[in-house]
């Protein structure tokens, strides 16, 4: 792996999306007794549009960054888990981006998936890639006990107590005023449950003790937050060609932020001590835990 952040983030993302389509597994259905692939040709093309329509790949890295801290970068497995969690998060933008949702054209600079195909197909999108992370789960080989506590904690987060509790909440809270803890507890679910899932996905399938687990889940629980923060601080710091979706969304739409609450500087200053806060979570963990602890710089320095 490169040493400096930006080349492990490469080194994840070109890993991962290399194994994406072939992880998908789209094409002929075991189901029908009859016909061809071309039936379902549509929505896999809509799928695999979604799935590999670029991003950072912060979930996946986790996944093998959190794999390198219990010193076990090469368990067998791995790809499943980043697979998995990134089609969990692909579906959610699909379905985030959608008219009755946050309804935005843009993602990752290219038209979102009912623009580019239709809302019909992204609704039905958003369903394939959720069934499918977790059918891929289903093909993880090795301790059935770990498997079980790895799509439990996938589940746990992108279910009503995590990610989808989040967006009910978000959506909610536009044109009303809420308060700091409402606040965190909306991005806590809609954005850190995955990211901190991601954590305990590769913690228990790499046996990690419970108190190690408690640790990782600590430093998640603080780069999950920053990593929204950052996100309300970019919404009005940065551009749309850069951002790769509709810059000043979130403002345009009367949502609840960080700079609005805080002010700008009080953002910066709360996504440094989250930054701070992660970076001391880490502190039993040696050099083993260091593209965490570069996960966590890059978080709050990103500009997109």
């Amino acid at each position: 792996m490169s040493d400096s952040v930006d080349g492990y983030l490469q080194d994840c993302k070109t890993h991962i999306e290399q194994r994406l389509p072939d992880l998908f597994l789209s094409g002929e259905s075991e189901f029908a007794t009859g016909g061809d692939a071309s039936a379902l040709a549509r929505l896999n093309e809509a799928c695999l549009y979604s799935l590999t329509n670029g991003g950072k790949r912060v979930r996946a890295t986790l996944v093998y960054a959190t794999a390198a801290a219990l010193r076990q970068p090469q368990r067998e497995g791995l790809d499943y888990l980043a697979g998995a969690v990134e089609m969990l998060h692909a579906y959610s933008l699909v379905h985030d981006d959608l008219p009755a949702m946050d309804d935005d054209d843009l993602r990752r600079g290219k038209p979102t998936c009912h623009i580019a195909f239709d809302e019909a197909t992204a609704i039905l999108v958003g369903d394939a890639l959720q069934c499918r992370a977790f059918e891929l789960l289903t093909e993880l080989q090795g301790d059935p006990a770990r498997q079980v506590a790895v799509i439990s904690a996938l589940a746990a987060a992108a279910g009503p107590r995590g990610m989808v509790g989040g967006q009910a909440i978000d959506l909610a809270a536009v044109n009303t005023q809420v308060d700091l803890a409402t606040l965190k507890q909306m991005h806590q679910l809609k954005t850190g449950a995955l990211i901190r899932g991601a954590i305990l996905m590769a913690a228990h399938w790499c046996g990690a003790s419970l108190a190690q687990r408690r640790t990782l889940d600590n430093y998640g629980l603080a780069i999950g937050l920053a990593f929204q923060v950052q996100d309300d601080i970019l919404d009005i710091e940065s551009h749309t060609d850069v951002l790769g979706k509709t810059q000043g969304a979130d403002l345009a739409r009367n949502k609840p932020t960080y700079p609005a609450l805080l002010s700008l500087e009080g953002a910066k200053a709360m996504a440094d001590n989250l930054h701070q806060y992660a970076i001391g979570a880490l502190a039993e963990f040696g050099r083993e835990a260091d593209p965490l602890r570069k996960l966590a710089d890059y978080i709050v320095a990103r500009t997109h």
